[in-house]
């Protein structure tokens, strides 16, 4: 069974080995039903340099120049956070093969692959559209991909004071956060950085973002939702005279009084899902929900 020029553009954990000897298992895969391979320069590098691994064979590219018909990722939730920006507006469907730790969004196991790829080129695939966050500024161009499929984070750039987040939402002022930080949520990024500093978990494709406050100065700072149609306004104040951005962890540092602007991006992430690992069943058996130690 083949699906001619069916290509798969793989990316992988370039940081520690142990991670990417799955690699040579979708290889050997993939060659077997025929399938073409793209990969970026230095994840072929690593796999030749620090895993003998043979891909004389494959397509190479560059930054997010690539195109293909899936892009499969090896490695835990960051690597597919960092492919989830390279793939960018391409509408590519994005397959996670765990082998990381938690995987909740890379939501595959190594044992899988076969199986996978065998409906990759069948199309039976379960595609699910996740909303993602973009975030621009009226003063300067911010400075690398401008798009979140977890959250976006207005941060403190210290270690010691707070900062002051001036927050309007639709043009209507709503409070100032006094705290070491604000998330600006996707329901995908409700159970990530969101909820280890007590914000909501919320079930994917419901239409909403999330306020968080980090750590805040007063108690009756709780978490919000909003809809997905919202457009939030941030402006910063800080005592360093500096703050950092962050875009599922790829943080930029920025000066004080900028005015950043907060919606939901004109595109979505196209996330293939393991039928087998709904969301309530990823948090029963990841996130061990409603777990009861005494039984």
């Amino acid at each position: 069974m083949q699906r001619e020029n069916f290509k798969i553009a793989l990316f992988g954990n370039v940081y520690q080995e142990k991670k990417s000897t799955a690699v040579k298992q979708f290889l050997d895969v993939a060659a077997k039903y025929g399938i073409k391979i793209a990969m970026p320069v230095a994840f072929r590098d690593f796999l030749r340099d620090k895993l003998e691994i043979d891909v004389a064979d494959c397509e190479l590219f560059d930054d997010d120049n690539f195109n293909a018909d899936v892009a499969v990722c090896m490695g835990g939730d960051g690597t597919f956070l960092d492919v989830a920006s390279r793939v960018g507006d391409k509408s590519i469907p994005i397959v996670g093969v765990n082998t990381g730790r938690l995987g909740f969004l890379a939501n595959f196991s190594p044992d899988d692959i076969e199986k996978v790829v065998k409906d990759l080129i069948e199309g039976n695939c379960n595609v699910e559209e996740h909303s993602l966050l973009e975030i621009s500024c009226d003063e300067i161009q911010l400075e690398g991909c401008r798009f979140a499929l977890n959250e976006i984070a207005v941060l403190k750039h210290d270690i010691s004071a707070m900062i002051s987040i001036h927050t309007s939402i639709n043009g209507e002022y709503l409070t100032t956060y006094q705290a070491d930080g604000l998330l600006i949520g996707t329901p995908t990024g409700s159970t990530a950085y969101s909820l280890s500093v007590g914000g909501p978990i919320i079930v994917p494709n419901i239409g909403t973002i999330s306020l968080t406050p980090v750590a805040p100065h007063s108690l009756n700072m709780r978490p919000l939702v909003v809809g997905d149609d919202s457009v939030i306004d941030l402006q910063v104040e800080s005592r360093s005279g500096s703050f950092l951005i962050s875009l599922d962890g790829r943080s930029h540092g920025y000066r004080d009084n900028l005015h950043l602007k907060i919606c939901k991006a004109k595109y979505s992430a196209k996330v293939i899902r393991n039928p087998e690992h709904t969301f309530f069943y990823t948090l029963r058996n990841k996130l061990m929900w409603g777990a009861d130690s005494r039984l």
